[in-house]
């Protein structure tokens, strides 16, 4: 079995597409190959996901009800979106195919397709992404949602304003942060020697949520990876976005 890179690990895939089998089948897929996986119904619910997350790449079917993919794309290529997007489409005439290119596309895929092509096209942009934006121009501090985490200081700020974090809370969210889209044990959360039962920190989690989701029962941040523990999805805040 081919083993995922360390960009692959913390990929995080937005898989838009009005088909709710194929959704399911195709976020379930990359899911089980270890892709961090969000999905969205429609052209309004991506843009919601796209407003709150960071995404590595889109996968954008193009026959969509109401605004279809490749008006939605071109919106958001103007409005400076630079991720890659690979499109699917049930139609495969070349016509159709420049046209999802010109529109800002970056691969175009035909319905249906092999599981395992899908795979290796993605691989190949996350690829193009990680020789662009390599992790060294990048700084420590992480941002998801309306939040910025920095995890030397333990300073959390939600929509610019200081929140307060307990001594527990900080370490954890600094644990997170420092593995940011790679499950954490509820153990390895706890503290150095503790031996608390590792579900005191579902109590912690539940907290921090509170402080940190738009909508805590239903986190798109902070959330719960079944039979491994939690994770954070955060991107880290490029050098020209720190402040002076």
């Amino acid at each position: 079995m081919r083993a995922l890179t360390a960009m692959e690990e913390t990929a995080h895939i937005l898989v838009v597409d009005d088909d709710t089998r194929i959704r399911q089948l195709l976020s379930g897929y990359l899911r089980r190959k270890g892709f961090l996986v969000s999905d969205a119904a429609d052209a309004a619910e991506a843009r919601q996901r796209l407003k709150r997350l960071a995404f590595d790449v889109i996968v954008l079917d193009i026959m969509m009800p109401g605004e279809n993919g490749l008006d939605l794309l071109r919106n958001l290529r103007s409005n400076g979106l630079t991720t890659p997007v690979l499109l699917l489409s049930a139609l495969d005439q070349p016509k159709e195919r420049l046209e999802g290119l010109r529109a800002g596309g970056d691969d175009y895929m035909v319905k249906p397709f092999e599981p395992e092509e899908l795979l290796i096209r993605l691989r190949s942009l996350l690829s193009r992404q990680g020789r662009e934006t390599p992790r060294s121009a990048r700084s420590r501090r992480m941002a998801f949602g309306a939040c910025i985490f920095d995890p030397d200081s333990g300073e959390l700020r939600k929509e610019g304003m200081l929140v307060h974090l307990t001594s527990r809370e900080r370490e954890i969210l600094r644990k997170l942060a420092e593995n940011a889209g790679r499950p954490v044990p509820r153990e390895d959360l706890l503290p150095p020697g503790s031996t608390d039962n590792p579900r005191t920190i579902d109590v912690q989690i539940t907290r921090l949520r509170r402080k940190v989701e738009l909508d805590p029962a239903n986190p798109e941040h902070l959330r719960t990876i079944r039979g491994e523990g939690y994770v954070l999805l955060a991107t880290p805040l490029e050098a020209e976005d720190e402040e002076p």
